[in-house]
């Protein structure tokens, strides 16, 4: 599979919308209740991403295959710090490597930026990609949150980033 990473446009919202809502319908499944994938409807998915794409708050990445976006990441950095907002890869390319392939691009996007620590959150119940972050050298450091809109606890993971990254 030939993968070509890209700047999102606000153009690639509905392609956007897709990958992220098989995620959630999808892979989310059996992993978080049932309540709180149902909560994200179309109509919110679709204003949460254009939202995110319509702002000059960080940055969002997408994978194309065969001129399909099949993942996308969204980064942002403040000083010397730098977030992993989201990763999303569509439940049909899981398993390749992309996810993988989008999360590097992502640190290496956020080390050319000047930063030297990041995190991400996850999922407390979300063992296969808590496993996934564990493999690319992202350790919980003990932070928790539970976010009233989706109300389950999150993790938040951390990586230094620097040589490889860049």
């Amino acid at each position: 599979m030939s993968i070509e990473l890209r700047p999102a446009t606000s153009a690639d919202v509905d392609a956007v919308v897709s990958v992220f809502l098989a995620c959630w319908r999808e892979s989310y499944r059996g992993v978080l209740p049932d309540s709180t994938i149902d909560a994200m409807s179309d109509e919110k998915a679709q204003r949460l991403w254009e939202r995110v794409l319509g702002s000059d708050e960080g940055e969002v990445l997408v994978a194309e295959s065969a001129a399909t976006v099949v993942g996308v990441t969204r980064l942002s950095a403040t000083g010397t710090h730098g977030v992993v907002h989201s990763l999303y890869v569509s439940p049909h390319s899981q398993g390749s490597g992309l996810g993988s392939q989008l999360l590097r691009a992502a640190s290496a996007r956020l080390a050319a930026l000047g930063v030297k620590d990041a995190s991400l959150w996850v999922f407390a119940a979300n063992a296969p990609s808590l496993s996934f972050y564990r493999r690319q050298g992202w350790l919980p450091d003990g932070g928790q949150r539970t976010e009233d809109e989706f109300g389950e606890p999150e993790l938040r993971l951390v990586r230094r980033l620097g040589r490889g990254d860049e």
